[in-house]
């Protein structure tokens, strides 16, 4: 038995894993990720250095992360969707040593992959073959790092988080593992459906912990949302991590899909990335019963708030209260701490979390802190009994005429439209009063919606102050796969066009 902690656990030599129905039975993940180490190690891995993986959902990105960890390597997710320059910039910023990426996704980033990065490739059989030819890892296991994703890049190029070691590892170790434990709501034996991709980092450490400690993990290559009432009655899940826009297109499922399926056994969803509007959660809750949870967290943060669905329905659109030990206070502009109910800028510190920098980009790191608390740029406020409700992004926020508008908000009261398949609020410019509100909406299919709909909706449920100006129709908007809209994408033809950027 090997030491529990951070380390590649007793519990996961126990963990199950089932990839769109096929089982990679505990020996043979286990094989695969010895395997994986020896080959690592073989290429120069050693102990800090960094594994780029740029997989789809798959076996081999777990196989591969373990297989990085046991070496006390870091493990770099890439987004599957980047070209050259995007993933070019990841593997040049962080050093990396090898990149693992599926064969079919070589030719969209070869030329951005630096000199010096050794190239494995993943397709099902490459990746077998390349396993098969090396020895299982015999020497010493490492402690592992923590796996180092990059931001989402909403402003300039992404940025690395690289935590940094714990003074006591192990301590730390079981300290997070409990907090995961309760907050994931995973635990030995658990039946954990995960469709999000594991490149984004909730996901990541979702599948991580599964097989840490010991669940079966039903992972999933892509969200479909009948496949998924089907896997919870087939296989008996009990767990689940889901973000917002997978309730939504279940919602949207026909009532007779609905009713059709034993969704009894689940036990504990986590929701966790993106807001879930009020409206959402609360059909959700009563379709399902009082198993949707939600935390408000970051790559940065790591987890800061939690709330459960008995909670999220007494107090609709809150986050939830701080985990046990997290400190959260809201701040004016001047670092002033505001009173319950004010909006300001969301400052946490989580302990639980050793600090952490940004890779070659240590005074952006600086940038986020103030007395020893870290903001991500995230507007809320409290109420009287410190529960978080959050507005917006910093970045997202709109001011018209000198009035702040949260687009958070609005983009709540419009995907509760029948007809509504997803949709994203935010700013453009305007003569008169500086911004004014734009509305990106996706009808769902044979569904013809108009603006004159949209915003006779909007304005029976929000001030009219906050109802866009214009509704414009698109077939799809370029959500990433972990829920989080590209909205920098949707805004930048007005901002080009009238030649400025605020």
């Amino acid at each position: 038995m090997r030491r529990t902690g951070i380390r590649y656990t007793a519990q996961a030599m126990q963990a199950s894993l089932y990839f769109d129905g096929n089982e990679v039975p505990p020996p043979a993940f286990e094989d695969a990720v010895l395997r994986a180490a020896a080959g690592f190690e073989r290429l120069g891995v050693r102990e800090g250095d960094v594994v780029c993986l740029m997989l789809r959902n798959c076996p081999a990105f777990l196989e591969g992360l373990f297989g990085a960890r046991r070496l006390g390597a870091y493990t770099c997710p890439v987004n599957w969707h980047f070209r050259a320059d995007e993933a070019g910039w990841i593997l040049r910023d962080s050093s990396a040593r090898v990149l693992v990426i599926e064969s079919d996704l070589l030719a969209q980033v070869k030329d951005g992959i630096p000199p010096g990065v050794t190239v494995v490739q993943a397709g099902a059989r490459q990746w077998r073959a390349w396993l098969a030819s090396h020895a299982r890892h015999a020497g010493p296991e490492r402690a592992a790092r923590y796996s180092m994703p990059y931001t989402s890049g909403t402003t300039g190029r992404p940025k690395g988080i690289r935590r940094l070691a714990p003074p006591d590892a192990e301590r730390a170790a079981r300290v997070l593992a409990e907090s995961i434990k309760r907050v994931y709501g995973l635990q030995p034996g658990a039946r954990a459906l995960l469709s999000a991709p594991v490149y984004h980092s909730a996901p990541n450490m979702y599948a991580t912990q599964a097989i840490l400690l010991g669940a079966t993990l039903f992972l999933e290559s892509r969200f479909d949302a009948e496949r998924t009432l089907q896997l919870i009655e087939r296989e008996r899940i009990t767990h689940a991590y889901l973000v917002p826009t997978m309730f939504s297109r279940m919602l949207k499922l026909p009532d007779a899909v609905k009713r059709r399926h034993d969704l009894s056994s689940m036990q504990f969803v986590l929701s966790m990335g993106s807001t879930c509007a009020p409206e959402v959660k609360r059909a959700m809750i009563e379709w399902w019963g009082p198993v949707i949870h939600e935390s408000y967290a970051a790559s940065e943060l790591g987890i800061v708030t939690f709330i459960t669905a008995a909670e999220a329905l007494e107090r609709p659109g809150s986050a939830g209260r701080p985990i046990e030990g997290t400190l959260l206070k809201i701040l004016d502009a001047e670092g002033r701490e505001l009173p319950p109910r004010a909006t300001g800028l969301i400052y946490a510190r989580n302990p639980t979390y050793t600090d952490f920098t940004y890779v070659n980009n240590e005074e952006a790191r600086r940038e986020l802190e103030r007395d020893g608390l870290w903001t991500l740029g995230d507007m809320g406020w409290l109420d009287e009994d410190g529960y978080l409700y959050l507005s917006d992004r910093a970045v997202d926020m709109v001011i018209s005429g000198g009035v702040n508008i949260y687009p958070a908000e609005i983009e709540s009261a419009l995907i509760g439209m029948p007809g509504v398949a997803d949709c994203a609020v935010f700013g453009i410019p305007d003569p008169e009063f500086g911004e004014s509100l734009a509305a990106a909406v996706q009808s769902q299919a044979g569904v013809a919606l108009t603006q004159e709909a949209v915003q006779s909706w909007l304005k029976e449920r929000i001030a009219g102050y906050k109802v866009p100006r214009l509704i414009v129709f698109h077939d799809t908007l370029p959500r990433e796969d972990s829920g989080k809209i590209f909205k920098r994408r949707l805004r930048a033809p007005y901002w080009e066009k009238a030649g400025r950027e605020i």
